[in-house]
């Protein structure tokens, strides 16, 4: 298959918050059974990623779009993409995403748009659940397919899944994708699906890396940016403290027990999760484990008990940070810093959802201190460049003295390594 007409020229459509009079969905062009829905659950004016998506594609045009956590995107290529299916029945989609978290998601959201009849049209393709089960539902042929590039790959290895009939392709979290290694299974997905098709892509920012992959597989987008890329949402109060390691757990749980609501917790390992929730569980703090070893069946409880406020401190790696959607975490806590300074803002935008307000607290040792920095740059580039403050010069220095000292009990003078056994021999030479 040959890419797609590379980008000439990116019709650009740039938004901050401020917006004209209050726009409605029924000035957007979508079918009056889908107004109807919309109304029903109390959907009456778009966020500003929908309204400026909802009309272009409905024209047809293919989009690069980039915005905030929590603005409303799932809604602004799922409502379009529904309409596109009741005017024409020959219509399918296929939406790529990297977790099976934000499939389900995704699922949830196309539900409450369409009417109970219609809820079969849509299936979702992940692992961790029996593939048999969805080649059955894919012999239904529904309308919209929401998978993991993986689970997309065993299908049609299996020739359970075909894409020859796909109109409309979505790239949901872009840049995840590719963090995550799924560049060569998109592009073989990419391969088999007609390129007389509409590409939508979004991703949470738009590095050289996205608008490479913009320029093979859309053709003459229409790129919206809302708000600022890598913009930390007003509504969010952010702390940092710098914190030895061994001083971690012990200022976790302190702020455990004075924060009020539930709270996400993050890791960087599945054992490190594991553990954590264990020894909180000792000091009779109730909390959860959820990575990627446990099996999607036990993900779901963990989540939906969640959701319930079962438990209300839920420790994850980075494999919830996107795609989880529960309104009432206020706290998000990093305990560990992400290996992808991307996924900080991705962690950030699990609280503060829908316009409520929410707090992140980060911890930063010396060991991690560059990866910080590296973070602080992209969340907040003008502070960065103006100074460096006192406090980071002393934190840069610590750590310089720490790693002399391990170097310096490693090595003797003389060059023998500390704690080797020197034998000497008794002969003579």
């Amino acid at each position: 298959m040959k890419p797609h007409k590379e980008q000439e020229s990116v019709n650009s459509y740039k938004f901050t918050n401020s917006r004209r009079s209050i726009i409605y969905f029924s000035e957007l062009g979508l079918s009056k059974k889908l107004i109807s829905c919309l109304n029903r659950i109390n959907f009456i004016n778009p966020t500003p990623i929908q309204e400026k998506c909802i009309p272009l594609t409905l024209k047809g045009n293919d989009i690069l779009a980039s915005a905030e956590t929590g603005s409303g995107k799932t809604g602004a290529y799922i409502i379009p993409a529904i309409s596109l299916i009741e005017k024409s029945k020959k219509n399918k989609i296929i939406i790529l995403v990297p977790t099976r978290e934000l499939a389900k998601q995704i699922l949830d959201v196309a539900n409450l748009f369409f009417s109970k009849k219609e809820k079969f049209n849509s299936i979702i393709l992940i692992g961790g659940e029996s593939i048999k089960e969805q080649t059955f539902k894919l012999k239904r042929n529904p309308k919209i397919i929401i998978c993991t590039p993986g689970r997309a790959i065993d299908h049609l290895n299996r020739n359970s899944l075909d894409l020859k009939d796909v109109s409309i392709l979505i790239l949901d979290e872009t840049d995840k994708m590719l963090d995550m290694g799924f560049g060569p299974d998109i592009k073989k997905i990419i391969q088999l699906i007609p390129e007389e098709r509409q590409t939508l892509m979004f991703s949470a920012t738009i590095p050289k890396k996205i608008v490479k992959v913009a320029e093979l597989y859309l053709n003459n987008p229409k790129k919206i940016t809302i708000g600022k890329e890598n913009n930390i949402p007003k509504n969010i109060k952010q702390e940092v403290k710098k914190i030895k390691p061994n001083e971690k757990y012990d200022e976790l749980k302190k702020e455990l027990m004075s924060r009020k609501g539930s709270v996400l917790v993050f890791m960087k390992t599945k054992h490190g999760s594991d553990r954590l929730a264990k020894r909180l569980k000792g000091h009779e703090i109730m909390s959860e484990a959820i990575h990627g070893d446990l099996s999607q069946n036990k993900r779901n409880k963990i989540i939906q008990r969640f959701r319930n406020n079962k438990f209300n401190v839920l420790i994850g790696t980075d494999i919830v940070s996107r795609g989880l959607d529960i309104p009432h975490i206020q706290h998000v806590i990093n305990y560990d810093l992400p290996q992808v300074p991307e996924d900080f803002i991705h962690r950030m935008g699990r609280t503060a959802r829908a316009g409520k307000s929410g707090e992140v607290l980060t911890f930063v040792t010396h060991e991690n201190f560059k990866l910080w920095r590296e973070i602080n740059k992209l969340i907040n580039p003008k502070s960065e460049k103006k100074n460096k403050s006192g406090d980071d010069k002393e934190f840069v220095k610590e750590r310089s003295k720490k790693n002399f000292h391990k170097k310096k009990k490693r090595i003797f003078a003389n060059g023998f390594k500390k704690n080797k056994k020197i034998e000497f021999s008794s002969k003579k030479t």
